[in-house]
């Protein structure tokens, strides 16, 4: 028998078939095995391919590819799909091409093609052999005329390299020529950048203003730890009564309760229990089926008889459901009753307030969160000690996991080191354990779809459909704070739009950076979290969170030097054991400030000792962080400061004429609530503003100015 190519080198593939699976056996994910299509159908779903439970479900169309391109494109993709690029193509390019890419990025790459075959098409080219070096350069050049961003570019670029590479390893190659990027470099063939800053994925996502954040995880923990016994209960009782209506045969007992119900409302003239159908008001129909057990047909009979569809759109009464409400808003119940019409909509609210606390409160990636699972969170064994230890995640990574090969695990990995979970989200997450079966995902699409569209497929919420649900969580929030008179708890647009799922990562890291206690103390101000300041935050040095936040670190370091830059050249003084230090440190501000700020240069700015200054908010005082100087670790020296342990005659600190005037500020607000509170906690309040008064006065006794410090 004779060696065919394939045989000879494995990156070669055989010819396929019409009936040839568009994903191979040993690339296809059981679950989804259903779904594969063959090599000759007009639709290609790469579900197959991917393990993800988030991921969005893609599928190539042919009908998008132009005809006289689709059986060259549709040989290349099927190639792309079951093949991977050489080690040397790898190699020699030195760049972060994968051999193999995820299921939504080889959809991405497909229809980065069909552009191409739009546009060559267009251009009166109907084969790929006839685009050589130069039509790829001249398809670039009215890329960047159509003002394809950068990053954008670079990502058609690569889909054509690619292109390119699969080609030449199909079983009939087309012939499509190498693009010139591949041998010059991609950097001419790019937009240029105007200025900006290299894209740095979440990096350079907006956290979310305190404004917004603090009411929105006000109302987010609230659901969780006030108000799910009360919607979870309701729920239940919701499904039970349309259980009891799906069933309803209609008897002489059903009737009478039927009109033993509805006699009282109807002869006193009071509001009759109603729903909305099809935009109008009518009798809540299935809510009497389920309350009285009496038939869609006595309904009916009822409703005719006593014209109660007029009467209902009249008068428009509640569905209360007869389960106790216990929840509490500031003291009183925040339902006299849970309706029955919106018990559906309480469920999807409870899932997304537990979706906000699990992703800003663990500092997880969106992905991380849909893809736990019931049981991910068991309660500690006692310790040694007998005290309990702390509740920890065991979870999955996704944007991060890679094989053995360096392709995308679509499955994910296994985290070596689990999250470590605060009180906050292990009550998110018994919550969600109430929500869906044992085993299954916290956020199963089914369990959570309280409309009941059943797919049947093992598939978490989307990341769109969790979007769209957090902006319905905010605007239910926001109908409730006016309700109950909370103006203060309204959750305010963010300045920098939609909420979304991937802010609350960044988020954290900004809190972190710029507040002492990250959030808590945020939180505490609006009277949550009393018992995390010590617990502290979900592993920072897992799944790159350490890494955003050093980067926010860095950029807070940038702004305080800056502004301190700033005032020193107006005129302005500081004072403190580190005074001089500082002065120093800010004639570099510019230079400081101006450097493009990336994982690696974090690490590295934040080692020099003499260029950072943290800026400390809540004591009004700035800190040139020494490690020998510090006094606020107690358990070792650390490479940054405990911004919540400052002590009072440290060598690190610097305080500012801003810093005095809000030093006498917060002294004089003291002396206020001493006026209105019982002696001794006066008296205490009295000392303290006597204590910052000092601090005040010792600053301008000291202070000093740059041209006094260059003396």
């Amino acid at each position: 028998m004779t060696a065919t190519a394939a045989d000879l080198d494995p990156y070669l593939l055989p010819m396929p078939g019409p009936a040839t699976p568009v994903v191979p056996e040993h690339l296809t994910v059981a679950v989804h095995a259903y779904l594969n299509a063959r090599y000759g159908d007009r639709a290609w779903p790469l579900a197959p391919l991917s393990e993800n439970p988030s991921a969005k479900a893609v599928t190539i169309h042919w009908h998008h590819c132009p005809d006289v391109f689709d059986p060259q494109m549709r040989l290349i993709a099927w190639t792309m799909i079951n093949g991977q690029l050489r080690p040397t193509f790898l190699k020699e390019r030195s760049t972060r091409m994968r051999p193999r890419v995820s299921a939504g990025r080889t959809s991405d790459t497909v229809y980065a093609w069909f552009h191409l075959a739009d546009w060559l098409a267009a251009q009166g080219i109907g084969t790929l052999a006839d685009c050589d070096s130069a039509v790829f350069g001249a398809y670039s050049q009215h890329l960047r005329d159509q003002h394809t961003s950068r990053t954008r570019m670079l990502d058609i670029l690569v889909a054509l390299t690619r292109l390119w590479a699969f080609d030449q390893l199909s079983a009939d190659p087309a012939g499509i020529g190498r693009p010139p990027w591949d041998e010059r470099g991609v950097d001419e063939y790019l937009p240029p950048e105007d200025g900006e800053e290299a894209p740095g994925g979440e990096n350079d996502t907006e956290p979310l203003s305190e404004a917004t954040l603090g009411p929105l995880l006000i109302w987010s923990m609230r659901m969780v730890d006030d108000f799910a016994d009360d919607i979870l209960a309701a729920w239940t009782e919701r499904q039970r009564m349309a259980a009891v209506a799906a069933e309803a045969t209609g008897t002489d007992a059903t009737r009478t309760a039927l009109d033993d119900y509805l006699r009282p409302l109807i002869e006193a003239g009071a509001p009759l229990p109603a729903t909305t159908k099809n935009g109008k008001v009518t009798l809540a129909r299935l809510y009497l089926m389920g309350l009285t057990g009496a038939s869609g047909q006595q309904v009916d009979k009822a409703k005719r008889r006593h014209q109660l569809s007029g009467a209902a759109a009249e008068r428009p009464g509640p569905c209360p459901l007869p389960v106790p409400v216990t929840g509490l808003i500031h003291g009183r119940p925040w339902r006299e009753a849970v309706d029955f019409n919106e018990a559906a909509e309480l469920m999807r609210h409870l899932a997304t307030a537990a979706f906000v606390v699990l992703s800003y409160l663990t500092g997880m990636r969106p992905g991380e969160v849909l893809g736990l699972r019931w049981g991910c969170c068991p309660d500690p064994e006692p310790q040694e000690d007998g005290q309990a230890g702390r509740h920890l995640i065991r979870g999955r990574a996704f944007k991060t996991a890679r094989d053995e090969d360096g392709n995308h695990r679509s499955a994910g990995a296994e985290r070596d080191v689990p999250w470590v979970a605060i009180t906050p989200v292990v009550n998110a997450i018994r919550v969600l354990e109430r929500m869906v079966p044992p085993g299954h995902l916290l956020f199963d699409r089914n369990a959570h779809d309280t409309r009941g569209n059943r797919s049947g497929r093992p598939a978490s919420l989307q990341h769109a459909t969790v979007r769209a649900r957090i902006e319905a969580f905010v605007t239910w929030a926001n109908t409730e704070a006016t309700r109950h008179d909370l103006p203060g708890e309204v959750i305010p647009p963010d300045p920098h739009g939609s909420i979304g799922t991937e802010r609350f990562r960044r988020s954290l890291a900004w809190h972190i950076a710029r507040r002492p206690n990250g959030l808590v103390a945020l939180a505490i101000q609006y009277g949550h979290m009393r018992t995390i300041v010590s617990a502290g935050y979900a592993s920072r040095g897992r799944g790159g969170i350490d890494e955003l936040v050093n980067i926010e670190t860095v950029r807070a370091v940038a702004d305080t030097v800056a502004d301190l830059h700033d005032g020193l050249e107006a005129g302005g003084g500081i004072s403190g054991p580190a005074a001089r230090r500082a002065i120093k440190a800010a004639a570099q501000a510019p230079r400081f400030a101006g450097t493009v700020i990336t994982a690696t240069t974090a690490r590295r700015l934040l080692a020099n000792e003499d260029a950072v200054i943290f800026d400390n908010p809540q004591a009004l005082l700035l800190c040139h962080y020494k490690r020998d100087q510090a006094l606020c670790h107690r358990d070792g020296i650390k490479d940054t400061p405990s911004l919540d342990h400052c002590v009072p005659g440290c060598g690190n600190i610097v305080r500012t004429d801003q810093h005095a005037t809000a030093l006498r500020h917060r002294a004089e607000v003291l002396d206020r609530q001493a006026d209105h509170t019982p002696k001794p906690v006066g008296d205490r309040l009295r000392a303290n503003a006597a204590r910052l008064r000092e601090f005040a006065d010792t600053h301008d006794r000291t202070r000093i100015t740059l041209p006094e410090a260059s003396r």
